[in-house]
């Protein structure tokens, strides 16, 4: 990654995915290493900070299974690397990593996919059904939203878009 770009975590599903070659990847919101981020984890390094990061995408990817229910149950964040241009500060809450994409994201960006693997589905469609109610607090909708948490996304090279789109459909 170049000094010159911001590693962004984007929030997506399968079905975005498959737009993303022929439209680019439209998000408002998005993930990365914010000033505000840096200053509430300070005895934090990189990798940890980018790791927050990638987590509330990921947190935010099962928001979007939520609004597309005939998505397939697979939580998707994409690593891109964009101009700080083109990534817009969201908030300047203490700890948030929250940034804001004006315009699609082009696939020419992309530097890494992430996807639930088959194993992590069907805790991940029951995260989904139970989001909102585990966001407002509710410690039982917390702990189904954990075990989809417990899965770790599969790592793909941009190259492999095709390959993840048949796999994960």
């Amino acid at each position: 990654m170049s000094d010159e770009l911001v590693r962004v975590y984007v929030p997506a599903t399968v079905p975005m995915l498959a737009r993303l070659r022929e439209q680019g990847l439209s998000a408002v919101e998005a993930h990365a290493v914010t000033p505000a981020l840096r200053e509430w984890y300070a005895e934090g390094d990189e990798e940890e900070l980018e790791y927050v990061a990638f987590t509330r995408a990921a947190q935010d990817a099962l928001q979007l299974l939520r609004e597309d229910p005939a998505a397939p149950r697979r939580r998707v964040v994409v690593s891109v690397d964009l101009p700080p241009s083109a990534v817009g500060r969201s908030d300047g809450d203490l700890g948030s990593s929250t940034v804001r994409l004006d315009q699609p994201v082009p696939v020419t960006s992309v530097a890494a996919l992430h996807v639930d693997g088959a194993e992590a589905v069907d805790d991940v469609a029951a995260a989904v059904e139970v989001v909102a109610e585990a966001l407002a607090g509710d410690p039982d909708a917390r702990f189904t939203v954990d075990s989809a948490e417990d899965h770790e996304l599969e790592w793909y090279d941009a190259s492999e878009l095709d390959l993840l789109l048949r796999a994960a459909s």
